[in-house]
């Protein structure tokens, strides 16, 4: 399992899961595509290059991140991320670099508008691998 939704009162929660960072991400932007935009209803093929710098080998800190800069795309650029690859790499700081797949929201294509990603119980455990909890106010 990849993510699941989880039942929560006004906003979208989401347990994601992952062998590793890379996996992580990749399933949360998943996660998020699913949780706000019909994939079929995006227009064109577009690819968009992230990269997320942290001081620290923090996972909090890069998930928490990457999720805003999927929201950011979302909402001030009007591209919806269909799929990613992630690459992670540690020279002292960490550093994640994303190619993600999609293209331009239409008004079908949303399913839901997100408006920010929470520090609501948001957290990244070890066990079995990773597994992160995120709350999206809606």
């Amino acid at each position: 399992m990849r993510y699941r939704f989880v039942e929560h009162t006004a906003d979208i929660a989401i347990e994601i899961y992952g062998e590793n960072l890379e996996s992580l991400l990749k399933n949360a932007t998943l996660a998020f595509r699913d949780a706000f935009i019909f994939p079929e209803r995006i227009l064109g093929d577009e690819v968009r290059n992230i990269k997320i710098e942290e001081e620290e080998d923090l996972y909090e800190y890069a998930l928490y991140d990457w999720m805003n800069e999927l929201l950011y795309l979302f909402d001030a650029e009007h591209f919806a991320a269909i799929d990613a690859e992630v690459k992670v790499k540690r020279n002292g700081v960490l550093v994640v670099e994303g190619k993600l797949v999609g293209g331009k929201l239409s008004d079908e294509a949303v399913k839901v508008e997100p408006k920010a990603i929470t520090l609501h119980n948001f957290k990244v455990e070890k066990e079995d691998g990773l597994k992160a909890f995120v709350v999206v106010d809606i």
